[in-house]
């Protein structure tokens, strides 16, 4: 089965729709701590989740960039929805290059049909020294064992499962039978699976980013996937990525809101040299700061997609280690430029602005919070070695990098 450019177009036009309807609650979800379920179904109904689904499988094959761009519209409607996401499209990334034929087409088959994957990766243990790492995400004490009727199952506790909460299937990351580090897939809705609702982070609350306890959960058939470590590169750049189009949808939402306000504002500063906010220059100079600051994040963006492309079409070790360290790059450039509009902001409607109800403050809370994962204090030096003394990062999800979530 292939897409049709017209079953694409199709597809965006209805992933636009339910869009528009989350940007209508998202200020109130977050003050709620409503979380957006059947828009998340919706999404998956209309085919959201098999944008990168070869297409031979029934999904839209779509590129990176463009992929990434679509992201970035969702995280301007509602940022917590990419991140929603992030662990079902790293399923989605490594069934691509899954060397397992069977395993391939059974997943990308189910994913075609509207099949949801959450991400269950790191533990509370995760400061614990001399434990397994997977993934670059830290300790791993969650493992395969087998039951009494001698099928497969998976015992342990996981935190930040963003996602899990909304899916039908789990990739989480294990020591297997033989104390090996992989992934396997489990049912989200089993009985032995308890999802709580415990992330308190500033931002980001509606991503469902918290406790998830295992009690021999089974092992799905076919339930291996990303043995091969081929099947995982260039992860670390993607997941990334996924973050840096977020906080690209953030810096437009924040541009867009804040030119509202200005708009409909009908009061200045006591210093103002017009009465009328709309047309004080030193208001629109902070408009067009933000604009710059938004436009930055774009740029770097589209950059940082692009590379990770032309990566996978050269396919091969030191392309994906250049993409990362562009990547690096770029999620720097991303996150302090995304962060200051998202502060400066505020300048343009003064303290109005900062009441609950404005809702502005969400964009810095959700922006601090994207900009926080996988710690950015370490990719200068990573740049810098790299253009210095030509060392090349090895990629965390052969467990042999910096712990990354």
């Amino acid at each position: 089965m292939s897409a049709s450019t017209n079953d694409l177009d199709a597809a965006v036009a209805q992933f636009r729709t339910v869009f528009a309807e989350l940007a209508k609650g998202a200020a109130e979800r977050d003050r709620s701590g409503e979380h957006p379920y059947e828009l998340v179904q919706q999404l998956a109904r209309a085919g959201f989740g098999k944008l990168r689904v070869h297409q031979e499988f029934g999904g839209f094959d779509v590129d990176l960039p463009t992929l990434f761009s679509l992201l970035a519209e969702a995280g301007q409607a509602d940022s917590n929805i990419p991140q929603i996401w992030r662990g079902h499209f790293t399923t989605t990334e490594i069934l691509r290059r899954e060397t397992d034929p069977v395993v391939a087409e059974h997943w990308s088959r189910k994913i075609s049909d509207g099949a949801v994957f959450g991400n269950a990766q790191s533990e509370p243990s995760a400061s614990v020294v001399g434990l397994e790492t997977v993934g670059g995400h830290g300790a791993i004490t969650a493992r395969v064992g087998v039951d009494d009727a001698g099928s497969r199952v998976v015992s342990g506790t996981k935190f930040y499962s963003t996602g899990s909460r909304f899916a039908q299937f789990i990739r989480a990351a294990v020591l297997d039978e033989n104390d090996r580090r992989g992934f396997v897939v489990l049912p989200a809705d089993h009985p032995g699976v308890q999802h709580i609702d415990d992330w308190d982070g500033v931002g980001q609350r509606q991503t469902g980013s918290g406790t998830t306890i295992f009690t021999a959960v089974p092992v799905e058939p076919h339930g291996d996937v990303g043995a091969d470590k081929d099947a995982l590169r260039g992860l670390d750049s993607f997941v990334q990525i996924v973050h840096l189009a977020n906080l690209v949808g953030i810096a437009r939402s924040a541009v867009a809101e804040t030119v509202d306000i200005v708009r409909t504002r009908t009061r200045t500063g006591r210093h103002a040299t017009t009465q009328d906010a709309a047309s004080d220059p030193d208001v629109l100079a902070v408009i067009g700061t933000l604009y710059s600051r938004s436009l930055t994040a774009e740029t770097l963006l589209k950059h940082a997609a692009e590379q990770l492309h032309s990566a996978h079409e050269l396919d091969d070790e030191a392309a994906f280690a250049d993409a990362y360290v562009e990547t690096s790059a770029a999620q720097i450039g991303v996150a302090d430029a995304v962060l200051d509009l998202a502060s400066s902001a505020f300048d343009a409607g003064g303290s109005s602005t900062v009441r609950a109800r404005v809702g502005l403050d969400r964009h810095w809370r959700n922006a601090r919070t994207l900009a926080s994962h996988n710690p950015l204090i370490y990719k200068p030096r990573v740049i810098g070695d790299n253009l210095v003394n030509g060392t090349r990062p090895v990629s965390g999800y052969y467990g042999e990098s910096e712990s990354q979530r």
